[in-house]
């Protein structure tokens, strides 16, 4: 069945880096006609001079370089962590747990001593009671800055921290709870962004990061780029939601992002889909996680998140019958076993291990 022609705007516009794509590509989907229909083609990464730049993540981390410095070691930092680390999230992540020993202590983070530095981890970890994965990063982000930045090959602080991660369970949300939540949401601009995160298991930055060059409608495909890890994953796309994406794009018509930011104004339709087509940056993440807090407490679903409904796709699916080796592609683990956590959490699993306790039981004598 052939999709119907969309329409672009004509005005050229320029594309993040991350997509690799210049105003050409634009053009060549006009041509083509349906915006949603294929991948875009990889054209050289310039763009006439002039041309509006567009923002393509619903998180924008600046990379620490760029920041101001109070001392002259964290400026240096910044530049380890620039040459090491290819991810500005990263980046951001690592000179945060630095800056946040410079502020703990109120001094350059160079002239501090083994001795305090081992006081703080034991403040974090006895005193806020931070989580193993923060213990871990915060180890990482010191031993880079004090043993490969400041040469304190000395120090054994570092392998006396040891911290085990806590066996937690994913929250997991059945069926009908899902669509009691997402129902709740009122408005339609964003409602179908969580539709397409559970339909599809996408994270939050992964969905709002669609352009209209990721929809395979046609070959019921969507193309996931750089996700975390810099991986690109293609997951199946249902029919039913790819015409519901199309009637989303048409009420803005963005020329390149799916889920354009709606801004501040008045929220008349019309008004409404100028700012969206205008929009030089995704719907900001904080949005949809507003929303679900607003939504669980009136609910009563305490554990609901946005990341609770990819939980719940993949449980969901595990319990319809779907291979373990299938989810953990459509989820983009590397690891099977970060895919495994939801053999626990099946209702199906609970169900045929109830069964065959109850036949043991019914054995035994009285």
């Amino acid at each position: 069945m052939k999709s119907p022609d969309y329409g672009f705007h004509s005005k050229s516009t320029s594309i993040h880096p991350r997509h690799r794509r210049n105003a050409d590509a634009l053009r060549r989907a006009k041509a083509a006609g349906p915006a949603m229909s294929g991948p875009a083609p990889d054209p050289a990464a310039t763009a006439p001079p002039g041309v509006q730049t567009l923002r393509t993540t619903g998180r924008e981390f600046v990379n620490p370089v760029d920041y101001t410095h109070p001392f002259d070691s964290m400026a240096r930092f910044a530049q380890t962590l620039a040459l090491r680390y290819d991810a500005n999230r990263t980046r951001h992540a690592y000179y945060r747990q630095v800056r946040l020993l410079h502020q703990h202590f109120a001094c350059d983070p160079a002239l501090l001593s083994e001795s305090q530095l081992r006081d703080y981890f034991l403040h974090v970890k006895l005193r806020k009671h931070w989580k193993p994965k923060s213990l871990r990063q915060a180890s990482a982000a010191t031993r880079l800055f004090f043993v490969d930045l400041l040469g304190h090959h000395d120090w054994t602080v570092f392998s006396q921290l040891r911290v085990k991660d806590h066996d937690t369970l994913p929250a997991v949300l059945t069926r009908s709870q899902v669509r009691d939540l997402l129902a709740h949401i009122r408005l339609r601009r964003y409602r179908t962004p969580l539709k397409l995160i559970y339909a599809c298991g996408l994270r939050l930055s992964e969905c709002l990061a669609l352009t209209i060059h990721d929809i395979r409608g046609p070959e019921n495909q969507l193309l996931v780029r750089n996700s975390k890890g810099h991986q690109d994953r293609v997951v199946p796309l249902p029919t039913a939601l790819w015409r519901e994406l199309q009637d989303y794009w048409r009420v803005h018509r963005h020329p390149l992002l799916l889920f354009p930011n709606v801004g501040r104004g008045d929220y008349a339709l019309e008004t409404l889909a100028q700012r969206m087509h205008r929009a030089t940056a995704p719907m900001p993440c904080s949005s949809l996680q507003r929303l679900i807090i607003v939504a669980r407490r009136e609910l009563n679903l305490p554990d609901a998140s946005i990341h609770s409904l990819r939980h719940s796709f993949a449980t969901h699916l595990l319990e319809a019958g779907a291979h373990l080796h299938t989810i953990q592609k459509l989820l983009g683990h590397k690891q099977i076993t970060s895919t495994m956590v939801y053999l626990h959490v099946t209702h199906q699993t609970t169900r045929d291990a109830l069964r065959l306790m109850e036949d043991l039981y019914r054995g035994l004598p009285r």
